[in-house]
């Protein structure tokens, strides 16, 4: 009798046992395509309308004139009187390049094109760039940026 109780217990435990695995695999496996699992490619499907709130309070006329008066200065103070190039050109291979903003992560090509135009006495080593050398290179690359001759 008693096996006959542990022969049932182990079929409904396989039973069960399977029932779990099909039911997890059956979800994990389901294409997930529909507007509410991947909202952004269909996005006017899954947002609602926007409900109306109160519109904000109109600036006053003086805080909008002080932020017109500000917005050239920046925009002056920002060109600086140079124009940078939003990428640059090696003159040898024609490669072009985005203009780095860290020397660690300039081309070699870069670092090269530097040490031969003067502007460095030779290639720093990340290691190497620390206190009065990392105030030296970056002066470089600012002043390389603006190098004509590499302007892509």
């Amino acid at each position: 009798m008693t096996d006959l109780l542990f022969v049932l217990l182990f079929v409904f435990t396989v039973v069960f046992v399977g029932y779990v695995l099909y039911e997890v695999f059956k979800t994990v496996s389901r294409p997930a395509s529909t507007a509410e699992t991947h909202w952004t490619c269909a996005p006017e499907a899954v947002v609602k309308p926007a409900e109306t709130f109160p519109e904000p309070a109109a600036e006053e006329p003086a805080a909008a004139a002080a932020a017109e008066a500000k917005a050239p200065a920046v925009e002056e103070a920002a060109t600086g009187g140079e124009e940078k190039a939003a990428s640059l050109r090696d003159p040898v291979t024609g490669e072009i390049a985005a203009v780095p903003t860290n020397y660690r992560f300039a081309k070699k090509w870069i670092k090269q094109a530097m040490v031969t135009e003067g502007l460095l006495d030779r290639v720093y080593k990340n290691a190497e760039l620390e206190g009065e050398t990392a105030r030296k290179v970056k002066e470089a690359l600012e002043r390389f940026k603006g190098l004509a001759k590499y302007q892509g």
